[in-house]
């Protein structure tokens, strides 16, 4: 398992970035959203590709990256 280290401002960003992300994708159905990042019995996420988007949003924060989602750098 892979640990990045952040503080509150980029976390607030990785989370962000990983809605709008979901948003520009799937449209803005909460409900869904929230049934993907559950927590299963064995750790894992209920849908698992929400697990990899999250650590794709966590990466780029801890990178640099600009959002695509938003045109800014956070």
């Amino acid at each position: 398992m892979s640990r990045y280290s952040m503080d509150e401002r980029e976390a607030f960003v990785a989370m962000s970035r990983f809605v709008w992300q979901f948003a520009n994708r799937a449209g803005d159905d909460l409900l869904t959203l929230l049934g993907d990042i559950g927590i299963e019995a064995d750790g894992g996420t209920t849908d698992p590709a929400a697990w990899s988007d999250w650590l794709a949003c966590v990466r780029s924060v801890v990178d640099g990256a600009e959002n695509p989602a938003s045109g800014s750098a956070g």
